[in-house]
C-alpha cells in the first residue's frame, strides 16, 4: 500500500485510503450544527479507531447567545490522544494551537495553520496527525458563558498499519521572563554581556525521544516602560539536539532573523512558513505574535531536543511570552506540565499602569 503525501504531483495517482469526516453537524437533520459546552465542560468530540490520519481541522465557536467573550480563545482548550494514550500529545489553547496567541484572531495565512474570516474566526489547520488504532480530540471550555462550537476534523482511514512510528505534539507555555534591573544605560541594557551557555533563555520545547520539529508561534507582551530603544527582539535562537552543550550546532543571530525577517520589523506580513500576525505598537510596545514552521526543514533529533530563545540579548529583558510548539517523535513523548488554569492563561491589558507598584505585579504575574 503506498501512503501519499499532499504535492500537486501526487494528485493523479490512485489512493487505496477511506475518506471520513466527524463533525458538529445536526444529527436531526435539522440545523443545530453545533455542540454546546457549558462552563467547565469538557467532551471528546471524535473518537475514532482504526489506522489512519487525520488531514484536516476547521472549528469556530461563539458564546451561545452569540455575544462576544473577551478572550475566548485562550480559555478553551484543545488537547489530542493518539492509540489509547492517557497523556495528551497536544495540549494547548485553541487560538494559540491555531497559530496566534493573546486570546484574540486574526486573518492569516501560513502553510499548516490559518485564521480565516470573519476576523480570523474561522480555525484550520492542515498538520498530518497519524495514529495507529486511535486518535481522539477534546475539547474543555472554560468561558465564562455556555459556548456553541463548530468543527470538521477530516482523516482518512486505512487497510495496512500507518508507516511511521512519530506521532504529531504540540503544547503551549507562558512565562513572564526574568531579566535585570532596568537602571543601565540603554545601551549596556540593549547589548552588553555574554550569553555563554543559554541556560537562563526562554524554552520553546524541551522533549525526550527521536522525531523533528517542525516549528513554532511565539507571542510576546513588551512590558519595559521607556521612552528610550525598546527593541523586544534582540536575543538568539538556540537548539540543543542530543544533548549537546553550548555552542549548539543551531545558534541563531536574532529573534527576527529565526523568523525569516530583518531589522527589527513590525510590519505584518503571512507566507507559508514564517510570518508576523501582530507587529506591535510605538517603539514595539503592547503585543507581537509570530510564527516560523519548518516544513521545507524539519530539525531532526534522535534522543532529544531543546529549543530555546534568548528573551532580549544576554536574557537581559522581563516580557510577558507565550508559545505552541509542533513537532513530531515517537512514543511515548515527555509528559508536559498541566496547562495553566484560566486566570493564568489571560493575557495582561493591552495598556499597562506606568506607576512602580503596579509595573511590579506585572513583573511577578
Amino acid at each position: 500500500m503506498t501512503f501519499l503525501g499532499t504535492s500537486l504531483r501526487d494528485l493523479y495517482r490512485e489512493r487505496d485510503s477511506k475518506r471520513k469526516r466527524d463533525s458538529s453537524y445536526d444529527k436531526t437533520g435539522g440545523n443545530k450544527d453545533y455542540f454546546v459546552f457549558k462552563p467547565g465542560e469538557k467532551q471528546t468530540i471524535s473518537n475514532i479507531s482504526g489506522s489512519g490520519c487525520i488531514t484536516h481541522i476547521w472549528m469556530t465557536m461563539a458564546p451561545l447567545t452569540d455575544n462576544s467573550e473577551e478572550y475566548l480563545h485562550r480559555k478553551v482548550v484543545i488537547r489530542m490522544y493518539w492509540d489509547d494514550e492517557e497523556n495528551p500529545s497536544v495540549q494547548a489553547p485553541i487560538g494559540d494551537f491555531f497559530g496566534m496567541g493573546h486570546g484574540i484572531t486574526k486573518n492569516y495565512s501560513s502553510a499548516p495553520l490559518a485564521m480565516s474570516p470573519e476576523d480570523g474566526r474561522a480555525l484550520n489547520c492542515y498538520f498530518p496527525m497519524p495514529f495507529s488504532n486511535n486518535a481522539r480530540i477534546e475539547i474543555e471550555s472554560e468561558a465564562d458563558e455556555p459556548i456553541k462550537f463548530y468543527f470538521y476534523i477530516d482523516y482518512e482511514l486505512y487497510d495496512q498499519p500507518i508507516d511511521s512510528s512519530l506521532r504529531f505534539h504540540a503544547f503551549w507555555k507562558r512565562e513572564v521572563t526574568k531579566g535585570i534591573e532596568d537602571n543601565i544605560s540603554n545601551t549596556l541594557f540593549s547589548f552588553d554581556g555574554k550569553n555563554t551557555s543559554g541556560e537562563e533563555n526562554y524554552t520553546i520545547l524541551e522533549t525526550n525521544g527521536k522525531g523533528h520539529y517542525v516549528g513554532c508561534n511565539l507571542n510576546i507582551h513588551n512590558l519595559r516602560f521607556t521612552q528610550e530603544w525598546n527593541w523586544y527582539g534582540e536575543g538568539d535562537d538556540m537548539i540543543f539536539i542530543d544533548g549537546e552543550k553550548w555552542p549548539p550546532t543551531l545558534h541563531g543571530t536574532g529573534m527576527e532573523d529565526y523568523f525569516n525577517t530583518a531589522w527589527c520589523p513590525q510590519q505584518e506580513v503571512s507566507t507559508p512558513y514564517h510570518g508576523i500576525i501582530l507587529g506591535g505598537g510605538p517603539n514595539w510596545s503592547g503585543k507581537i505574535s509570530a510564527y516560523r514552521y519548518h516544513i521545507q526543514d524539519p530539525i531532526t533529533f534522535d534522543k532529544s531536543i531543546k529549543v530555546t530563545i534568548e528573551h532580549g540579548h544576554n536574557n537581559h529583558r522581563s516580557d510577558d511570552y507565550s508559545s505552541t510548539a509542533y513537532w513530531y517523535q515517537t512514543e511515548p513523548h515527555t509528559a508536559q506540565p498541566d496547562i495553566l488554569p484560566v486566570r493564568d492563561r489571560l493575557p495582561l491589558p493591552d495598556v499597562l499602569p506606568f506607576n512602580e507598584e503596579d509595573k511590579k505585579k506585572c513583573f511577578d504575574y
